[in-house]
C-alpha cells in the first residue's frame, strides 16, 4: 500500500500564500496520478487539483484555477499544492490522494489517502 503524509497547513491571512506537501512512501510514486481534495465543516469533500503521473497534465477546480498549482517532484516522491491569493472560503482540511488510474477528478478513483492537513484563511 501507499502511505501519504501531508504537511504545510496552517493559518494564513487572506491574500497570502501557502504550499502544502504530500510525501509518498511508495518508490513507484511516479506511476500514480496524484490529487488534492478538501473538506470544509458541514460540506462534502470536493476536488481541488490533480496531476498525471508524468506531470504533463493537470486539472483544477474552477474555484482555484489561476490561484493554485499542483507541481510534483517524482525524484522526491512528493506532490505539492501551491496556494496563492488565498481566500477565507479556501479554509478546509486538505487531503492528498493517489490513483492507479488515469488523471481524474472523481473521488472514487483514488486508491490511497493521506490524513489531511488543516488550512485556515483569516479575513
Amino acid at each position: 500500500q501507499v502511505q501519504l503524509v501531508e504537511s504545510g497547513g496552517g493559518l494564513v491571512q487572506a491574500g497570502g500564500s501557502l504550499r502544502l506537501s504530500c510525501a509518498a512512501s511508495e518508490r513507484t510514486f511516479s506511476n500514480y496520478a496524484m490529487g488534492w481534495f478538501r473538506q470544509a465543516p458541514g460540506k462534502e469533500r470536493e476536488f481541488v487539483a490533480a496531476i498525471s503521473s508524468s506531470g504533463e497534465r493537470t486539472l483544477y477546480a474552477d474555484s482555484v484555477k489561476g490561484r493554485f498549482t499542483i507541481p510534483r517532484d517524482n525524484a522526491k516522491n512528493t506532490v505539492y499544492l501551491q496556494m496563492n491569493n488565498l481566500k477565507p472560503e479556501d479554509t478546509a482540511n486538505y487531503y492528498c490522494a493517489a490513483s492507479r488510474f488515469m488523471l481524474t477528478t472523481m473521488e472514487r478513483t483514488y486508491n490511497y489517502w493521506g490524513q489531511g492537513t488543516q488550512v485556515t484563511v483569516s479575513s
